[in-house]
C-alpha cells in the first residue's frame, strides 16, 4: 500500500512538471535562434502535431526519473508509463478537434486546459495501471516500441511532414520547420 501512493505521489507530481516543462517547449526553438537540433523537441510552429510534442517529450524524461527512483522494482511500469505517454497526444487531439468542431474556431485558453487534462490523463492511466499489480511482460516490448517510434516520428516529420491538416502552420499555412 505505502508503494501505491508512493506511486500516486510520482504521478502527481509529474502533472506540474510536465505542463511546465512542455510550456516551455513552446518557446524553446525560437529562444535558440531556431537552431536545428531543437527542433525535434520543441514546438516549430503553430501545427496540432508540434504542440503533441510538447507533452511527449518532457513526460519521456520524467518517466526515466521515474524509472531511476522507482521503476526498476515496479513489475509494470514500462508498460503503464507507455500507455499513459501515448494517451497525452490522443487526449490532445481527441479534445481539440472536439470542441474546434463544435466551436467552429479555437481558444488559447481552452487549448492550455486541454494540454492539462491531457498530461493529467496519461499520468493517472500510468498509476492505475501500475497499481493493478499485475504483470505486462508481453506487452513492455510493445509498448516502448510504440514510443520509440512515436519520438522518431517527431522528429523525422518535423523536417520532412507530411502535407496534412494535422501538420500545416495554423498562422502560416506552412508545413514543419521550413516549407
Amino acid at each position: 500500500m505505502a508503494m501505491r501512493s508512493g506511486w500516486l505521489r510520482w504521478e502527481l507530481l509529474g502533472i506540474p512538471l510536465i505542463f511546465l516543462a512542455g510550456s516551455t517547449l513552446h518557446f524553446v526553438f525560437a529562444w535558440c535562434g531556431r537552431a536545428p537540433f531543437v527542433a525535434p523537441f520543441a514546438a516549430v510552429n503553430e501545427s496540432t502535431r508540434e504542440h503533441l510534442k510538447l507533452a511527449f517529450w518532457p513526460s519521456v524524461i520524467y518517466a526515466a526519473v521515474e524509472y531511476i527512483a522507482f521503476g526498476r522494482k515496479t513489475p509494470s511500469f514500462a508498460v503503464a508509463k507507455s500507455v499513459g505517454i501515448l494517451i497525452m497526444p490522443l487526449c490532445v487531439v481527441v479534445l481539440f478537434y472536439g470542441y474546434k468542431v463544435l466551436l467552429g474556431h479555437h481558444l488559447v485558453w481552452l487549448d492550455i486546459l486541454i494540454f492539462l487534462v491531457a498530461v493529467s490523463a496519461g499520468q493517472m492511466a500510468a498509476y492505475l495501471l501500475m497499481s493493478t499489480g499485475r504483470r505486462h511482460e508481453r506487452w513492455v516490448w510493445i509498448g516502448l516500441l510504440a514510443v520509440a517510434l512515436l519520438g522518431v516520428c517527431f522528429a523525422l516529420f518535423t523536417f520532412r511532414p507530411p502535407h496534412l491538416p494535422v501538420f500545416r502552420d495554423s498562422v502560416t499555412g506552412k508545413y514543419g520547420i521550413a516549407d
